[in-house]
């Protein structure tokens, strides 16, 4: 993903302006304006401390003192260290083709820290030069043994540790980008190994901060391992199952005031790394039935895996290879205040800008993503990813990141994106998705200011579960073309808007603009006009750009949801006078409603009733597995997350009966298959019956196949029971049906 507006921030996280001048490995390229590093002070815990003099050192002293220092990292890994210890590194000084891996662990309120030490400007600089071991084995299968070691600085099943005031690099060759081979080189590696941990599985307080990393090359190809300049990583070569449940986590991190530049894959990666965790071997049925691949990790939630307790803030990230904040299987995370200036520059797969995967309970807020490439899937600065509960972005701004704004892939529960402002994100707004999800998903109050001659589309696949689109602004800059909403036909199906503002500066609207009764069609009246926009510094000061003047036709024009949150994007109290405003400032006008009630709950609005709903369903076949969660009452239980499925060997015509349980008169009725990864609609032919008390008689039937929401209508029909006949197959299918919801209406 790409883009962001924290420059001013990085000068307030460094306190030092930076100069790359470094063309290879053999020189520091940093200069900061600072001595007061950490290892002139005293040991505020009570250890002994160690320093480290590339220069004047020797490894035969005792290291102790600044005038008996030792001179190379290898005295360090070779030594364990104890609880309140300090490795210093004396600034200035380089230690070239060297690792720091040290040994032992801190415990509670003493730490083990790695900082810097001395009256020179520079940091101290670990250049290890891609002198690391491989990962791999010969034949390409990971190694257990050194999976985890392939940083400039390495911690494997260690804690308590607190890293600051250095600078590391891991390339032989800065001018010359590595494209292909099995290179893994990280910045800062800590991981856990599953197969060489103790009891002790939970490692506790990490404290990285202001390191600078830069360099860290690798191949532009997905080698089924992360690696990145802050890398924590979860090894097992096993698969997940043969792991015990619980533990296998971090716990109190925290990662902040970094800059990271040219660095492969990611800046900042969290995850977990089984060796055997992908495919449908490593899958699983959730409770719904709904079953999950390896790869989607669901195990990490239903074996309470997740690292916890991490904040990720006021960090600066440019020119990343891949993702540049990548993290997934954590929760209880607040990641904010932090800057990506370009992301997936020099790979040749997907990933996104900043985002949480496989994750839960946590927020994304406050942080700047811009310079994004045009791509094809992924490629926008956010992402709604798979497996995720209950994660928020809000307040965050994206700018001029040609793939979109927000991927969206699905299996996931309450997901919310408000109050975020996405300028010139001309790709696709919300792009993807791919499975069905457990809850619906809010948009709320976010601003959308685009070009709609060079935008792809709003969304451009097709909605699979419910999804509300609250007070937002869709600023078309463009007076040529109107906005672009979908690709495919349907795409909106799910999606309901609702007192949404749709600007068009050509004056004409889209034919593909989706029905809105509360609605406007208004000029927003930002406080600056749009065209004058440039990149401006800063997500406050931006924001108040697109905040409204008091004369806005918006003010009190939206509708208010309990997933519009506490506050706005510039820290207004929600909300001020008859209903909130829409877009992503809140004007204090009229009196503040401190208590808000969801009175009118969108969630109501404008569908007509189920008559299906919560009726018998009586299926000819059903599916015996996934712990016997795919039968027919799925049919009719209101929820696109559950489903029914056939059996392996049903035979056609396959029948599904409604019972009404007395006469009903309708005269439209919706299916919608199941798809998902993997999964594509199987049913070619289906006939609609009803019941005359002797026999069943066919009223509608369709040819063309059934896919998501199909909606046949048709004159009155009364009777006491419906059946849907499924009469065959599609040819390219080898699988029988599977459908997550039967809808009646009148």
């Amino acid at each position: 993903m790409s883009g962001f507006l924290l420059v001013p921030l990085l000068a307030t996280l460094l306190a030092v302006p930076l100069t790359l001048t470094a063309t290879t490995a053999s020189a520091s390229s940093e200069t900061t304006k600072q001595t007061d590093w950490k290892g002139n002070s005293a040991n505020p815990y009570g250890g002994t401390d160690y320093y480290i003099d590339a220069t004047g050192g020797r490894d035969t002293a005792n290291g102790t003192s600044t005038q008996t220092a030792w001179k190379s990292l290898a005295k360090a890994n070779a030594t364990t260290f104890a609880p309140g210890d300090r490795i210093l590194l004396k600034a200035g000084e380089q230690w070239d083709d060297e690792q720091l891996w040290p040994k032992g662990s801190g415990r509670e309120g003493k730490p083990i820290t790695i900082s810097a030490y001395g009256q020179a400007r520079t940091r101290p600089y670990i250049a290890t030069n891609g002198n690391v071991p491989s990962p791999f084995r010969a034949d390409g299968t990971k190694n257990p043994e050194t999976v985890g070691l392939t940083g400039a600085v390495v911690l494997r099943n260690q804690q308590y540790w607190d890293i600051n005031q250095i600078e590391l690099s891991n390339d032989d060759d800065f001018a010359t980008d590595i494209t292909t081979g099995s290179y893994v080189r990280d910045g800062v590696m800590v991981s856990i190994n599953a197969d060489k941990i103790g009891t002790d599985t939970i490692m506790n307080h990490f404290r990285i901060n202001d390191i600078y990393v830069h360099d860290t090359d690798g191949p532009s190809s997905w080698q089924k391992i992360h690696y990145g300049a802050v890398n924590f990583q979860v090894f097992g070569s096993k698969n997940y199952q043969e792991y015990g449940t619980g533990g296998y986590y971090f716990d109190d991190v925290r990662i902040e005031n970094n800059t990271f530049k040219h660095v492969e894959l990611h800046a900042i990666q969290f995850a977990f790394n089984w060796f055997g965790a992908d495919g449908t071997a490593s899958g699983q049925y959730d409770e719904s039935g709904k079953f999950h691949e390896g790869w989607e990790q669901l195990w990490v939630r239903t074996r309470d895996l997740y690292s916890r307790n991490v904040y990720i803030g006021h960090n600066y990230a440019e020119s990343i290879g891949q993702g540049a904040i990548q993290l997934a299987n954590t929760k209880q995370m607040l990641v904010e205040y932090n800057e990506v200036n370009g992301f997936l520059e020099r790979y040749d797969a997907v990933s996104c800008g900043l985002y949480l995967w496989a994750g839960a309970d946590s927020v994304m807020q406050y942080n700047e993503v811009y310079g994004g490439p045009a791509n094809e899937y992924d490629g926008t600065p956010w992402d709604l990813e798979y497996t995720n509960f209950n994660v928020t972005y809000q307040y965050n701004y994206s700018h001029d990141n040609a793939a979109g704004w927000m991927a969206y892939m699905g299996n996931s529960s309450n997901s919310v994106a408000r109050y975020n402002l996405s300028v010139n994100d001309n790709g696709v707004l919300v792009k993807n998705m791919l499975s069905t999800n457990y809850s619906p998903t809010y948009f709320a109050n976010n601003t959308f200011v685009y070009d709609g001659a060079a935008m792809d589309y709003v969304h451009d696949e097709t909605f699979l579960s419910p999804v509300y689109f609250l007070n937002n602004i869709f600023y078309n800059s463009s007076k040529t073309d109107t906005t672009p909403w979908y690709r495919r036909t349907g795409a909106l199906r799910q999606a309901v808007f609702s007192n949404n503002d749709y600007y068009e500066a050509g004056g004409t609207h889209s034919a593909q603009e989706p029905a809105d009764p509360r609605g406007l069609r208004e000029d927003p009246q930002f406080t600056k006009d749009p065209s004058t926009y440039t990149q401006a510094t800063g997500i406050k000061d931006t924001a108040k750009r697109f905040a409204l003047k008091s004369t806005s036709p918006l003010i009190d024009a939206g509708r208010y949801n309990v997933h519009l949150g506490a506050e706005d994007i510039l820290g207004t109290k929600l909300y001020y006078g008859d209903a909130p405003d829409i877009g992503i400032a809140e004007r204090k006008i009229g009196d503040r409603v401190k208590n808000p009630v969801d009175d009118d709950p969108v969630e109501e609005n404008g569908s007509a009733p189920n008559l299906a709903l919560g009726k018998p369903v009586t299926a000819s076949s059903t599916h015996p597995g996934a712990g016997g969660t795919l039968g027919a009452v799925n049919l009719t239980d209101g929820s696109f997350s559950t489903r029914w499925a056939a059996a392996d060997d049903a035979t056609y015509p396959i029948t599904l009966d409604v019972d009404f349980g007395a006469d009903t008169t309708f005269s439209q009725v919706v299916l919608d298959e199941y798809t998902d990864s993997g999964t594509n609609p199987r049913v070619q032919t289906f006939e609609l019956q009803r019941w005359t008390g002797s026999a069943w008689v066919t009223f509608a039937e369709g040819s063309e196949g059934v896919g998501h929401d199909l909606a046949v209508s048709f004159d009155q029909v009364t009777t006491p029971k419906l059946r849907v006949s499924l009469t065959s197959k599609k040819a390219s299918e080898t699988y029988t049906p599977t459908l997550t919801e039967i809808t009646v209406h009148a």
